[in-house]
């Protein structure tokens, strides 16, 4: 009961338009006066709020969200596309085909979607408009291949989940590598066949030739040098050079060279990058604050060791416990938005899984991709309406929604993949430590 009361009374103001880190912050005032002992516990309201946030393992967030600013506004990603570009060949979809193949390059060097999703959005559709293609093969792949920043390194959602759950964030930032991997082949595979089946969707056209030796330069100038970055990120970590935070910090210095190289001292590029990281990352930081205050009060009231028993209580297999969880994420992301979905799901989903026997790694990799889900998910997705901001202006939002429903089907199909065979998770990990 105390349970149902706390969450309806978050979601009216959630409904409301109270923003969601001050309606944490209500609850968890209202929290603390009833069951921490009035004034005293705002006391400990305090001291729960600053160590939820002065963590060392968090600070690859703000690092994360500064690499991929720095290589839009830099134009490096754009340098990028272009020599991607050069190099496909008249295969069917090309366009649609260079949009997840830039995304999912893009992806390993930001850890924001709706970054990735601008970038692809306002160089590739215009063109492919251009082109004749129609809106299932323009929009549909950016919008899929966008939201690989959160399931591919560097994710700053992925280091948020990580830290919530109390779990490791290398082992996390590790075991999502082959689940984007699998993502991006899918929606290959997805948009050649359409192509094949229905080539009216996208027209092929005649293809300016670039010799090999200027392909080879300009892969040497532009799309080599994101290998170092690459590296810098995954690769140290991995091999156990650097902690996630020492390896996130190596990328962001290797993007700030990168951009020196290519564009020069620039302060604008500078200014602009650290800027938008700022006020990304406090929002990110204040919503986080609150829900892990939030969660406290939660386990302090018992309503999550009452939701612990009313799960085990249950006479269901585990996996159809585990299922009916992620059914809840994904009609939930119809509504809101990641980071929220997670700061009011955790504090119950993982004492409910630690108690049926999960791997909370394997878990927070599910969970993940549904996060990533709800970001293309109609009718709230950020994703989406970041898609509309760059989209031409004969564009709809149901126009919108019906190019990302396929690329939803994928993630439900990686999803289903990775429950049952926890080793695509789980497989990084293991070999790390």
């Amino acid at each position: 009961m105390i349970l149902i009361i706390i969450f309806s009374c978050l979601m009216l103001l959630f409904l409301i338009g109270v923003p969601v880190a001050f309606s944490f912050l209500f609850i968890n005032i209202v929290g603390v006066y009833v069951f921490w002992g009035g004034e005293t516990g705002f006391d400990q309201l305090i001291r729960s709020i600053y160590r939820s946030i002065a963590s060392f393992a968090l600070l690859p967030v703000p690092l994360f969200i500064l690499m991929g600013e720095i290589m839009f506004i830099s134009g490096v990603a754009k340098n990028m596309m272009d020599t991607l570009d050069k190099w496909l060949g008249r295969i069917p979809g090309r366009l649609s085909m260079l949009a997840i193949g830039g995304g999912t390059l893009f992806s390993t060097l930001s850890g924001s979607a709706m970054a990735g999703c601008a970038m692809l959005g306002s160089v590739l559709v215009p063109e492919m408009e251009k082109k004749g293609y129609k809106k299932q093969m323009s929009i549909g792949p950016i919008l899929g291949s966008g939201g690989l920043a959160i399931m591919i390194p560097p994710s700053a959602l992925a280091v948020l989940l990580a830290s919530l759950s109390r779990n490791s964030v290398g082992e996390m930032l590790m075991a999502i590598i082959v689940p984007g991997i699998l993502m991006a082949f899918l929606y290959i595979a997805y948009v050649v066949i359409r192509c094949i089946v229905q080539p009216e969707l996208a027209p092929s056209y005649e293809v300016e030739k670039t010799d090999l030796a200027e392909k080879i330069f300009l892969f040497c100038k532009y799309v080599l040098p994101l290998g170092v970055i690459i590296f810098l990120v995954i690769g140290l970590m991995f091999i156990g050079i650097a902690t996630p935070t020492e390896s996130a910090a190596a990328g962001a210095l290797g993007c700030f060279v990168l951009a020196f190289i290519y564009r020069g001292w620039n302060w604008g590029i500078i200014t602009k990058s650290i800027s938008n990281t700022l006020r990304v990352t406090v929002m990110m930081f204040m919503i986080m604050a609150g829900a892990m205050a939030f969660s406290q009060i939660l386990a302090f009231s018992g309503a999550s060791t009452g939701m612990v028993n009313l799960a085990g209580s249950l006479n269901l297999p585990p996996m159809f416990i585990l299922i009916f969880m992620q059914l809840i994420l994904l009609f939930m992301g119809i509504f809101m938005e990641p980071l929220t979905i997670m700061m009011v799901t955790l504090p119950v989903y993982m004492p409910i899984i630690k108690n049926l026997g999960f791997d909370p790694i394997w878990f927070n990799t599910i969970m993940l991709l549904n996060m990533e889900m709800a970001t293309t998910t109609p009718p709230f997705g950020l994703v989406l309406f970041v898609m509309k901001g760059v989209a031409p202006k004969n564009t709809t939002m149901g126009d919108i929604y019906r190019a990302g429903l396929p690329f939803l089907a994928c993630d439900a199909v990686v999803m289903a993949l990775i429950m049952a065979f926890p080793a695509i998770a789980l497989y990084l990990p293991n070999l790390m430590k």
